[in-house]
C-alpha cells in the first residue's frame, strides 16, 4: 500500500494521469485511505496543482471532490496555491467543485484572493470576486485588505481593476493595521503612478490622517528622502494635500469666518466631518511636546538626584586628627554619605530614582518613536510608564526629605509619608485598573461589533462590480 501512495505523488508531481487511472482501477479507494489514515503535509492535489497538472487536477476531484478541502501544514489549500501560481484553468476546476474555499483562510489570515493580489494574478483576482464577492472583505491577520496589500506589494493593474469593482467610499479609505490609508503606504513607499492613479478618484481623501495624526504630506516629510519626493510633494499640493498643522489653523480660520452660520460652514471642514476624521487632532498630539518636557525634565532631576544625593558626597579619603595625623577613613572621595549614614534608605532611594529614570526615558523614546497613539493599547503602555515614572519620583522625594529631617521631627514626618504613599499608589492603583478594564471592554465591543457589522455591511452597503 505504501508503494502505490508513493507512485500516487510520483504521478502528481509528473502529472502522469494513466498512472492515476491505473492506481484507481487497482484500488479505487486509495485517494480516501490516503487522507483518513494519514497526516500528511500536502496531497496530491496540492502537488498537482503547484505543477500546473490540469488533467491530473480534473481526474482526482472527478473522484474525490472532498479532496480540495483539505489544507497543508500552512493552512493552504489548492486553490490557495493556484492562485499563488495563476494557473486560471484550474482555479476553475477547484471553485466549481466548492466556492466556499475561496474564503478560507490561511495562518498568516490570507484568503486565495489576498494571494491572487499579491502576486498581480489580474485573471485569477477576477474568478475569485466573481465566484465569492464577499471575499474582498477578508482582511488578513496584520490588518490589510485588498487594496493594502495592492499598495504595499506595488501591483497597480490590480489595484485599478478593484477600485473599478469597489464602490464603498469607507472601505477604499480604510486604515491597515499601522493605520494607513492605501494613499499613506503609496507615498511611503514613493510609487509616484500609484500616488496620481490615487489622486485621480474623487472618493480618495488627500488629507485623511493616519493614527499618528499625519496626512500623506507629514508621512512624505518623515520617510527616507528619495529623488521623487518634489515631484510626489507637488502631486499631494495640487489634489489640495495640507500638512496636518496647516489642516488645523485653515478649520479655525474658517470656523471664526462663520461663527454664527452653521449652514456656511464648507463641508469639508463641518463638525461631523472634523469629528470623523479628527481634523482637530487627538489629545496626545496637542499634548505630545509638554509630556516630551516633562519627561526630560523628570529624567534630569532623577539624573541629578543620583549624581547628588541627599546629604552630598565624601570630599576625601581621609581625615585630621587634633595631632595633625591623618586618618584613613572607610568611604572613598565621590561616595555618597547617605551610603554610610543610612544604607538601607539609600538602597530605596537609589532604586526608585533609577526606576524613574529609565521610565522618563522610555516615555521620550516612546514619544519619538512614531508609534500610533491613537490605538488604546499604546496609550495605555505610556500611561503606565509615566505612572511609574511619577510614582518613582515621588518616592525618591519621600525618601529624600526624610532623610535630610533633624531626628527629632521624623516619627511624625515618616507618618505623614506613609499615609501619603499609601493614597498614592492606591489611586494610581485604581486608574490603572479602571483604564485596563476599560481598553479590555472596548477591545471586546469593537470585536463584537465589527463581527455583527461585516455581514450586514457585505448585504447592503458594499458594492463590487463584477464584469
Amino acid at each position: 500500500m505504501e508503494i502505490d501512495e508513493k507512485r500516487l505523488y510520483e504521478a502528481a508531481a509528473e502529472g502522469d494521469v494513466k498512472t492515476l487511472q491505473e492506481l484507481l482501477q487497482k484500488d479505487g479507494l486509495i485517494l480516501d485511505r490516503l487522507l483518513s489514515l494519514t497526516c500528511l503535509n500536502e496531497t496530491p492535489l496540492h502537488v498537482a496543482t503547484m505543477r500546473g497538472h490540469v488533467e491530473f487536477v480534473k481526474l482526482i476531484l472527478t473522484q474525490n471532490p472532498h479532496i480540495v478541502a483539505e489544507l497543508d501544514f500552512r493552512k493552504s489549500s489548492a486553490l490557495h496555491i493556484a492562485s499563488v501560481k495563476g494557473y486560471i484553468e484550474i482555479v476553475k476546476e477547484l471553485v466549481i467543485v466548492n466556492p466556499e474555499m475561496c474564503l478560507v483562510r490561511d495562518r498568516d489570515g490570507r484568503n486565495p484572493l489576498h494571494l491572487a493580489i499579491i502576486k498581480g494574478r489580474v485573471e485569477v483576482i477576477k474568478e475569485l470576486i466573481r465566484i465569492r464577492p464577499s471575499a474582498v472583505l477578508a482582511t488578513t491577520n496584520d490588518g490589510d485588505n485588498v487594496l493594502h496589500l495592492c499598495v504595499k506589494h506595488n501591483q497597480l493593474e490590480a489595484l485599478k481593476m478593484l477600485m473599478e469593482m469597489i464602490s464603498d467610499h469607507e472601505f477604499l479609505n480604510a486604515r491597515d493595521g499601522d493605520g494607513y490609508t492605501i494613499l499613506h503606504l503609496a507615498v511611503v513607499d514613493k510609487q509616484i503612478e500609484t500616488v496620481k492613479y490615487l489622486l485621480r478618484n474623487n472618493k480618495i481623501e488627500v488629507n485623511l490622517k493616519d493614527d499618528n495624526g499625519n496626512t500623506a504630506l507629514d508621512i512624505l516629510a518623515q520617510s527616507r528622502r528619495d529623488i521623487n519626493d518634489l515631484q510626489i510633494g507637488d502631486i499631494l499640493r495640487k489634489a489640495g494635500g495640507l500638512r496636518a498643522k496647516d489642516i488645523s489653523s485653515s478649520n479655525t480660520q474658517n470656523f471664526a469666518k462663520f461663527p454664527n452660520n452653521e449652514s456656511s460652514v464648507p463641508h469639508s471642514i463641518s463638525h461631523d466631518y472634523a469629528q470623523k476624521h479628527d481634523l482637530s487632532g487627538d489629545w496626545l498630539s496637542k499634548k505630545r511636546d509638554a509630556i516630551m518636557v516633562v519627561a526630560s525634565l523628570i529624567a534630569t532631576m532623577a539624573f541629578q538626584a543620583g549624581m547628588n544625593p541627599p546629604g552630598g558626597v565624601w570630599q576625601d579619603n581621609e581625615e585630621v586628627d587634633s595631632q595633625g595625623n591623618s586618618i584613613q577613613m572607610p568611604h572613598k572621595a565621590g561616595e555618597a554619605v547617605m551610603a554610610y549614614s543610612h544604607p538601607k534608605s539609600y538602597r530605596y532611594f537609589i532604586r526608585a530614582n533609577t526606576i524613574a529614570f529609565v521610565a522618563s526615558l522610555s516615555t521620550i523614546l516612546l514619544l519619538i518613536s512614531g508609534l500610533p497613539f491613537r490605538k488604546k493599547l499604546y496609550m495605555w503602555a505610556l500611561m503606565v510608564i509615566m505612572w511609574l515614572t511619577v510614582t518613582s519620583v515621588a518616592l525618591t522625594y519621600g525618601i529624600s526629605i526624610y532623610i535630610v529631617t533633624p531626628k527629632k521631627d521624623r516619627e511624625q514626618l515618616g507618618q505623614v509619608i506613609e499615609i501619603s504613599v499609601t493614597v498614592w499608589c492606591s489611586v494610581m492603583a485604581l486608574l490603572l485598573l479602571g483604564n485596563t478594564i476599560r481598553l479590555v471592554y472596548k477591545w471586546l465591543r469593537k470585536k463584537q461589533q465589527s463581527r455583527k457589522s461585516e455581514p450586514r455591511k457585505s448585504a447592503n452597503s458594499f458594492h463590487v462590480n463584477v464584469c
